[in-house]
């Protein structure tokens, strides 16, 4: 059995192409690639949201550590 050769994975790209068309192809990679950079730009919100906590937290517990000294 082993790995395939590389004329299997282009006759396997031409079945795909036919069946699909380009016109679909080019559709779902759009799509997929608009997926993946909405990921991406969530997931570094969710980074500036840690930070902008991790600020707020440390802001709220200077101000209470500065007003026990008073």
């Amino acid at each position: 059995m082993g790995s395939f050769s590389i004329w299997h994975w282009l006759i396997v790209l031409a079945i795909v192409l036919v069946v699909f068309g380009t016109k679909k192809l080019r559709n779902i990679g759009g799509d997929v690639g608009g997926a993946i950079k909405s990921f991406k730009d969530s997931m570094k919100e969710g980074e500036q949201d840690k930070i902008d906590d991790a600020k707020n937290i440390h802001t709220i517990e200077g101000a209470v550590k500065e007003q026990s000294k008073v």
